[in-house]
C-alpha cells in the first residue's frame, strides 16, 4: 500500500486561542469523533505520509489519486449492539461501517471554508457533531462530487463515471485527463467511494454502480453465501457546487441483489 498524506491538525487549544469559530457537540450514545478537530487546518503543513497507519475495518489501497484528504476517525462503543450509524459530511449522508471494535476511519476531500461532520444513530439522532474549517485557500471546493456508500461491510461495490468526453473513471483508471476522478477508491468493503472534480467538463455524465464481489479476511471472493443481507442497499448522492450558495444535491437508493449487478443510477447534464 502506498503511503497517503495525513492532513495536519492544529491542537484544540491553539484553535480556541486564535479566536476562530469552532463547534463540537458533546458525544452521546457512546460515540466519539476524534478527528478532524474544529479550528483552523492547513493542508500540507506537516507531511506525515511516511507514518505507518491502518484503517478500520481494513486498509484502503491508495492508487495514487488520494491527495489532500482529511481523515475522519472515531469510535462507536455500542458497535456490538447496533450497526447502522450514518456519517453526514456537509449534509451528505453515508452509511458508516466500522470494525468489530467499533473504530472507524474514513477520508474526505474537503474544500476550503467551513465544513460539518456529524454521526447519527440508527434512529436518526445526532450522536456527535463538529465544525471543521479548512483554511487552505488553494483547496478549492468541488463543483461536482458523486458519493457512493452501502450497508454491507462484506460487499465490494464500485462506482463508475462516464464523462462527457468519453472518459471512464473507475477503480482501474481513477484519474481523469484534465484533473479530477475517484478521490476515495474504497477497496476494503465499507465504502464510501467518491468522484470529485473542481472543473467538470460540460455535457452528459452517466453514473453506474457495480456489485463487484465480497471482501473478507481471506481476501476477495465471489461467494454469494458470504452476503449477510439478501439485498444490499446502495446510496448514491450527487452534489453540485458543494459548500457554496449554489449547492444542490440529489440522492438515489439503489438495491443490489446479486454479484455482478451493474445499474445505471443517473444520467445528467452539467
Amino acid at each position: 500500500m502506498k503511503p497517503f498524506l495525513i492532513i495536519s491538525l492544529f491542537p484544540l487549544a491553539m484553535a480556541l486561542s486564535t479566536g476562530n469559530s469552532f463547534a463540537a457537540d458533546q458525544p452521546q450514545e457512546g460515540v466519539t469523533l476524534n478527528g478532524p478537530r474544529g479550528g483552523w487546518n492547513y493542508a500540507g503543513l506537516i507531511d506525515r505520509s511516511g507514518e505507518a497507519r491502518s484503517s478500520y475495518p481494513a486498509p484502503p489501497i491508495d492508487r495514487g489519486m488520494q491527495r489532500n484528504r482529511t481523515l475522519i476517525e472515531g469510535h462507536i462503543r455500542t458497535a456490538g449492539k447496533q450497526r447502522a450509524h450514518t456519517l453526514v459530511v456537509n449534509g451528505n449522508p453515508m452509511v458508516l461501517n466500522y470494525g468489530e471494535d467499533g473504530r472507524f476511519e474514513r477520508h474526505y476531500a474537503f474544500g476550503s471554508g467551513s465544513n460539518n461532520i456529524e454521526i447519527k444513530t440508527p434512529d436518526g439522532k445526532s450522536a456527535q457533531r463538529v465544525q471543521y474549517y479548512e483554511a487552505n485557500s488553494q483547496q478549492l471546493s468541488p463543483q461536482l462530487r458523486i458519493i457512493c456508500s452501502w450497508d454491507a461491510p462484506e460487499a465490494e461495490v464500485d462506482l463508475h463515471i462516464i464523462t462527457p468526453d468519453g472518459q471512464h473513471a473507475f477503480y482501474a483508471a481513477p484519474i481523469l485527463k484534465g484533473g479530477g476522478g475517484l478521490d476515495v477508491d474504497s477497496v476494503d468493503g465499507p465504502g464510501p467511494e467518491m468522484f470529485t472534480t473542481i472543473d467538470p467538463a460540460h455535457g452528459a455524465y452517466h453514473v453506474f454502480v457495480n456489485y463487484w464481489g465480497n471482501y473478507s479476511e481471506a481476501g476477495y471472493n465471489f461467494d454469494e453465501k458470504q452476503r449477510k443481507k439478501p439485498i444490499i442497499t446502495t446510496r448514491v448522492t450527487l452534489v453540485f457546487y458543494e459548500n457554496t450558495p449554489r449547492e444542490k444535491r440529489e440522492s438515489f437508493v439503489v438495491p443490489l441483489r446479486k454479484i455482478g449487478d451493474l445499474n445505471l443510477v443517473k444520467s445528467f447534464m452539467f
